[in-house]
């Protein structure tokens, strides 16, 4: 199984799910991700409903970013907001 993370100009990051027998097999739950988003509180819901676990639900930074986490089904956490970086 794997998760595609597209972005709408084009691009994207191609996940694949934990495999004990590939060479490159990492620990089930050991990443931890950031994503920018443009709509973190839509994102929020389409994640509940897919099966993530809510870590905290969007809220306000004092930063300027709107963003949330989730622990996905294989233990891996993900945050996602608005703070696009430097």
């Amino acid at each position: 199984m794997h998760a595609e993370l597209r972005w709408p100009h084009g691009g994207g990051i191609m996940i694949g799910t934990c495999d004990p027998e590939s060479p490159f097999a990492q620990q089930k739950g050991s990443a931890s991700n950031y994503v920018v988003t443009d709509e973190p509180d839509a994102l929020y819901e389409r994640a509940l409903a897919a099966g993530a676990e809510s870590l905290y639900a969007p809220q306000d930074q004092d930063y300027g970013s709107r963003d949330f986490v989730v622990r996905d089904p294989e233990g891996n956490i993900w945050s996602f907001g608005t703070y696009p970086g430097t």
